[in-house]
């Protein structure tokens, strides 16, 4: 009988609240990487095969509910309860861009040729984020019939697909 190679859970210590979200980056030059952001409001970066801890993005002042690395990896972006979205260098841990909204930002996607940022949370609105030009206002998209939940870019950039917490579905 042949014996089945059990699977080594992979454990990421040092968030001191809940995990509440997610993201692999796409396989780099330098490998693949694990973003995590967490209700203590420091989103981690982690190596995505080993899980080890490549550093911390310091700035929220509430929890993290959403994170993301753009396709190189090279940028993180979080959404957080402090009502904000922020940018950062993923090489340094710098704080490149920190974006206010009136409330809790629940997620974000950069595009997949990574000039744009999308944002939704609680207030309902989808917003889109030129990351050439940080300082222009972001182009708001129809009001979602709850509070957006989950995004992301679709075809190229060219779709945008959400979910809300307070209605089933899904929007594109």
């Amino acid at each position: 009988m042949e014996k089945k190679k059990a699977a080594v859970p992979l454990v990421c210590h040092g968030h001191s609240r809940p995990v509440v979200d997610l993201f692999y980056s796409p396989v780099t030059p330098d490998g693949y990487f694990l973003i995590s952001a967490s209700k203590d409001s420091n989103p981690m970066l982690r190596n995505g095969e080993t899980g080890d801890w490549i550093g911390t993005f310091e700035g929220h002042k509430g929890a993290v509910w959403s994170c993301c690395l753009d396709t190189n990896a090279l940028r993180a972006a979080s959404g957080s309860a402090d009502f904000s979205a922020k940018v950062w260098d993923a090489l340094t841990g710098d704080e490149l861009h920190s974006f206010e909204h009136k409330h809790i930002v629940r997620a974000c996607a950069f595009s997949k040729d990574t000039h744009l940022l999308l944002t939704g949370g609680m207030e309902k609105i989808l917003r889109v984020y030129d990351l050439n030009k940080p300082d222009v206002a972001p182009k708001e998209l129809d009001k979602s019939p709850g509070s957006v939940r989950t995004v992301a870019w679709l075809h190229n950039d060219q779709t945008i697909l959400s979910s809300c917490t307070d209605t089933g579905g899904v929007r594109c």
